[in-house]
């Protein structure tokens, strides 16, 4: 694999081998640009942090050995994109920068769309080193720092990890380390059931004992692992509950186990009833985050990181902040985001995700969390992504990781610069611009107004309006022949009030509910007004057909663009905008059907609907 279909497209194709610190690939890297007389000079104190400054015709890059790194992808890339370089003091925001992997032993990768694991086949580590280093370098490039390697969902794999396949995996850290990333391992609470004792109570002395020897092992073979990420009491996980013990008793118990190795447990906070009766209409999924965990705000070690996704469901199209990440205030939180397009087009459709990251942000002040992290978009695919195209957002993910407050903008125009430099302004922005719709087109031909979880159950691509209606989910829409959407008002199952009281009063009253999120929060009449004039099913409608027309535009987009691609990126944008198309009308067509022979109301524009 090389590196002309990413964003490194005008790099040298390949580093040398034997490259033992991150000082060392920056070395090798500067030494592809001469007309950059950059020196480096290493300051251990600054770490992740880097300074430019220029004297006459000489720079220097001032930074700690990982800083030294970032500086220089961030010089050369200002370079490429001609752009000015930052002054003063260069920070990440966040010092866990991480990327999650759903990657199975098996080689499997669950919610993958872009090839098999990287990392694993046959149920071992098999992989192959050069693309590892490309990789690490491309992850370097945009800050990553973090990579755990195994899927949180299938956790008994982790057994083999931490015993017969330890040494392959502190291998496998060796070839990470020079690019200043370390490895993490999802951990299996349960594991020492597994190892014959009766219990895993976290109080339990043995079970103590149990995970204090196993992260001396552990540790002695990967000195610098950052640590466990654990799903616990979770779709059907064992966890703290098993024994009747709190989060905060399993999390700590871990914490304590690794914080003499300097050791982290990232908790995930993804902890619902997942066997709930759809005759049930105020158990509410979305409040369960909250409801498990406020309690136990400041009860968690100083070790304990609890990761919170980004909004109360599932990665859906469109959710409001989560709850749990604006109100608990004594407790360190990451936020999580997930990058493979599980609900947002399983990267055959384009759906670039920085303009999405920017409006969680703006209800979610960036100082709010500690880390944050991202299920990866990553696999055995010749471009590493699925789609060339949702490396974008993998490149996003790496910027806002290290400042949350970069614009989608500029993040998208300056991929789409360092990724195909050849494009002329024109199709330059013509393909931005693409980009920066790309999201709201999405939105408009699948999940209009919040009209979540719509999709066929457990694929999650494609329409199916009751799919997940009468499941053990979760129920998200109790669409019938009147109304839709979930009151999730202080009358209804209260879920709003679990907001601070600005966001709570514009969320209770429908009236000044962005209209974006209005069938999340409330349970409308269809032909309630809205503020534009048009009756609800009619911005259904609307959305739907206009989405759908927005996807012919794009490919229209793209097949002025595709001569100008490289040809195997040409290949899999031309064939991947026919599937989306397809989709698109798929979407438009099966929901447009479904409200209208629900509501019994006809399009204002005579436009078809097959009923």
């Amino acid at each position: 694999m090389n590196a002309n279909h990413l964003w490194l497209s005008q790099f040298a194709d390949c580093l040398p081998e034997h490259l033992a610190t991150p000082m060392d690939v920056a070395l090798a890297e500067l030494a592809a640009f001469p007309d950059l007389p950059v020196a480096l000079r290493l300051q251990e104190d600054l770490g992740d942090q880097w300074r430019w400054e220029q004297s006459g015709t000489m720079e220097q890059l001032t930074g700690g050995m990982t800083g030294l790194l970032y500086g220089t992808y961030a010089r050369i890339f200002a370079h490429l994109a001609r752009q000015p370089m930052p002054s003063g003091v260069q920070s990440p925001a966040y010092p866990l920068r991480m990327l999650n992997c759903w990657d199975n032993l098996s080689g499997n990768v669950e919610r993958g769309y872009a090839g098999r694991s990287l990392f694993f086949e046959n149920g071992a580590l098999a992989y192959d080193p050069a693309r590892i280093r490309m990789l690490a370098r491309l992850l370097a490039s945009c800050s990553v720092n973090v990579l755990c390697i195994n899927n949180v969902n299938v956790i008994q794999e982790a057994q083999r990890l931490m015993e017969d396949l330890l040494p392959d995996v502190a291998e496998l850290a060796a070839l990470f380390r020079p690019f200043g990333i370390r490895l993490m391992l999802s951990c299996d609470f349960a594991l020492p059931v597994r190892h014959g004792l009766s219990t895993a109570d976290p109080l339990d002395p043995q079970v103590q004992k149990f995970w204090n020897d196993r992260a001396e092992k552990v540790w002695h073979a990967v000195p610098d692992l950052v640590g466990f990420v654990v799903k616990a009491d979770s779709e059907h996980r064992p966890g703290p509950f098993t024994y009747g013990r709190t989060h905060a008793d399993g999390a700590n118990m871990l914490a304590r186990a690794v914080k003499p190795f300097g050791g982290t447990i990232v908790w995930r906070a993804f902890v619902y009833n997942c066997q709930q009766d759809w005759r049930d209409t105020m158990t509410d999924r979305p409040k369960a985050a909250y409801d498990t965990y406020m309690p136990l705000d400041g009860s968690f070690d100083d070790n304990v990181i609890l990761q919170i996704k980004n909004g109360p469901f599932d990665f859906q199209v469109r959710e409001p902040v989560s709850p749990a990440l604006l109100s608990m205030q004594h407790t360190h939180l990451a936020m999580e985001l997930q990058l493979t397009q599980e609900y947002t087009g399983q990267q055959i459709d384009i759906f670039s995700m920085p303009p999405m990251w920017e409006e969680i942000f703006h209800d979610l002040s960036p100082a709010r969390i500690c880390s944050i992290a991202a299920v990866a978009n990553i696999g055995r695919d010749s471009c590493i992504v699925g789609h060339p195209f949702a490396a974008v957002n993998l490149y996003g993910y790496g910027c806002i990781a290290w400042n949350p407050c970069t614009k989608p903008e500029e993040i998208i125009d300056t991929w789409c610069t360092l990724t195909y430099p050849s494009l002329c302004p024109e199709k330059h922005d013509l393909l931005k611009n693409l980009l920066l719709r790309s999201r709201r087109v999405y939105e408009k031909y699948t999940a209009p107004l919040s009209l979540c979880w719509m999709v066929v159950p457990s694929i999650h691509y494609g329409p199916s309006p009751e799919g997940y209606e009468f499941t053990p989910w979760g129920t998200f829409n109790r669409a019938d022949r009147n109304a839709v959407g979930v009151d999730r008002t202080s009358k209804g199952t209260g879920y709003v009030l679990q907001y601070p009281a600005p966001l709570r009063d514009l969320y209770e009253n429908p009236r000044t509910c962005p209209d974006v999120l209005l069938l999340f929060f409330h349970r409308m009449r269809y032909d309630t007004i809205l503020s534009d004039g048009r009756t609800l099913i009619q911005r259904i409608y609307d959305d739907h057909f206009e989405g759908y027309e927005e996807v012919e535009a794009m490919e229209q987009d793209l097949y002025q663009l595709a001569p100008l691609l490289p040809p195997e990126d040409r290949e899999q944008v031309c064939s991947r905008i026919i599937l989306q198309k397809a989709n698109a009308r798929e979407w438009r067509d099966v929901v447009n059907t479904f409200f209208h022979r629900l509501s019994g109301i006809e399009d204002v524009h005579n436009r078809k609907i097959y009923d």
